[in-house]
């Protein structure tokens, strides 16, 4: 049976290492599972996943010219529905990104519950913008007459 990218084959786990695992295909030949493709969850430690001489399915990714073959067990069985839907999310920070000062206040943020339009709140933001950038350029402007005078 010839090697095919794309090909889904069954195979015991020969080696492990901190970067991955091998595995011994039919006909002899082996191919590496790298850490990255062994589950769909993050994988710290591979024997925490494998174990040597454990049979697996692995789907060939790619094939190089010297003849290393890279295999996949996460893509050679299909994920659960939540995971294929869900993709993936960053954690939200638990504070806010911006500094303390330039936080806006409670006048300027809507409640969730009004139902404002778009373009509104478009305008609003552009004027509120606007008079900060106004306000900065002023207060970079003293800064520079005073560095000058002295």
């Amino acid at each position: 049976m010839e090697l095919e990218l794309g090909s889904v084959l069954e195979g015991k786990v020969s080696g492990i290492t901190k970067f991955g695992a091998f595995v011994a295909l039919p006909e002899g030949k082996s191919g590496l599972v790298h850490i990255s493709e062994i589950a769909n969850t993050f994988v710290s430690e591979v024997s925490e996943h494998v174990q040597m001489g454990q049979t697996v399915k692995v789907k060939v990714l790619g094939i190089s010219p010297e003849g290393k073959i890279n295999l996949s067990m996460k893509r050679a069985v299909e994920a659960p529905p939540a995971e294929r839907s869900a993709g993936f999310r960053r954690p939200q920070p638990a504070r806010s990104p911006l500094p303390r000062a330039a936080q806006p206040t409670a006048e300027a943020v809507d409640p969730p519950s009004t139902n404002q339009d778009f373009e509104d709140r478009l305008k609003r933001f552009m004027q509120e913008s606007d008079s900060r950038i106004a306000d900065n350029r002023i207060y970079a402007d003293r800064s520079r007459r005073s560095r000058r005078r002295g």
